[in-house]
């Protein structure tokens, strides 16, 4: 379902966007591609610990997560784009599955923990949803990448987009490569999935899958 959704999401853009602005998207996700950046932890790694804030303020830790059980752990982009936000609300579709194998999901963007609420309430999720502001976590996972200025542009002048309005970041234009992770109580990484192309994500079914 999800991949269908995301690929109606995907055909509206080509269809509508200017052909600068699919140009600008596609050079940069393929100069991503080619510099191998945002690849990201693999399978059989040891995932890094880290305690991050919640929606609401409160501290969770990894670690302490992983003493009950396995992790789904999502990192995205942010509320403001449609492809996580689909991705989002596909997890929380499947949150009663995941919790009866004895996992939990816990989702992580360089929000801000005002925006990362506003997330989780417009997309009604029950899940934690973690702030990354300095975007230390992102990096710990090898996932974060910087716009090029080209891209910057684009979403500046033809999304109407400020991410300085969203993240913490001294430098707002770094954001985490979208990737999925199930991690086992032993902090070892099991499935494991980043794509460059923000418009690509791994069915949620395929990850329970995995667990």
């Amino acid at each position: 379902m999800l991949r269908e959704e995301l690929a109606a999401v995907r055909d509206r853009f080509l269809d509508r966007a200017p052909t600068h602005v699919k140009q600008s998207v596609a050079e940069a996700t393929a100069s991503l591609i080619e510099s191998g950046i945002g690849q990201g932890l693999q399978v059989g790694e040891k995932a890094p610990d880290f305690t991050l804030v919640n929606a609401t303020g409160e501290k969770v830790t990894l670690s302490e997560l992983l003493q009950d059980g396995k992790v789904i752990l999502n990192f995205y982009r942010g509320g403001w784009c449609p492809y996580c936000n689909l991705e989002l609300k596909a997890y929380e579709r499947i949150l009663p599955k995941i919790k009866q194998k004895g996992a939990q999901l816990v989702a992580i963007s360089p929000q801000m923990p005002d925006e990362s609420l506003s997330t989780s309430e417009k997309n009604n999720l029950t899940f934690e949803v973690l702030s990354d502001p300095d975007q230390h976590v992102a990096e710990s996972y090898r996932l974060l990448f910087e716009f090029p200025a080209h891209l910057i542009q684009t979403y500046e002048t033809d999304f109407g987009l400020q991410l300085a309005n969203y993240n913490g970041d001294s430098n707002p234009w770094r954001l985490p490569v979208p990737a999925t992770y199930v991690i086992d109580q032993d902090g070892v990484i099991q499935f494991a999935e980043a794509d460059p192309d923000y418009m690509v994500r791994p069915d949620p079914e395929r990850v329970l899958a995995s667990l």
